[in-house]
């Protein structure tokens, strides 16, 4: 898929179908996060994968706005450590890429940020000195997905030289 129309139509979805992901797309996925940019190449983010219907359903039962990922495919807890001061933008990065390369394959995902950060922690082995930044749920669409967005205008959005100053 042309990077361009990614970006244009990739939508976040809550809703997967039994389909399953085979285990190359998976990794494949996952590969893209760690292809992504870091500051000053730290490359400090990692990713734990949890995969199974049982084990989904334990990360959601942990989570406050995540409940839906129970019925994802496959689902991946992405750590970053915490002692960068640009942490949570690599890791806003690796998800980029990660949900970019899972609309190319045709796989949807979703992320959410509220869960028990210290059971999260407990079941999960999360070492202090990481940030547990976001879980991203991957799955095939329940549905046909068209893609379309719903956005302001870049003319509502850009300025040029300072604030204010429309285009």
């Amino acid at each position: 898929m042309d990077t361009s129309l990614a970006i244009k139509t990739r939508l976040d979805v809550r809703e997967f179908s039994d389909q399953p992901v085979n285990r190359d797309d998976v990794i494949a996925i996952i590969d893209a996060g760690r292809m992504a940019g870091s500051g000053k190449n730290t490359q400090h983010w990692r990713f734990i994968l949890i995969e199974g219907r049982e084990k989904l359903r334990e990360l959601a039962s942990v989570s406050t706005t995540g409940k839906w990922v129970a019925d994802a495919s496959f689902a991946v807890i992405v750590l970053t450590d915490r002692k960068f001061p640009y942490h949570k933008m690599d890791a806003g990065r690796a998800i980029t890429n990660m949900q970019l390369e899972a609309w190319n394959r045709g796989i949807v995902s979703c992320i959410y940020t509220g869960f028990d950060e210290d059971e999260m922690r407990r079941r999960y082995n999360v070492p202090e000195n990481y940030s547990i930044d976001v879980v991203v749920g991957f799955g095939r669409p329940k549905r046909k997905i068209l893609g379309k967005k719903s956005r302001r205008p870049l003319s509502e959005l850009l300025y040029v030289d300072k604030f204010g100053q429309r285009l």
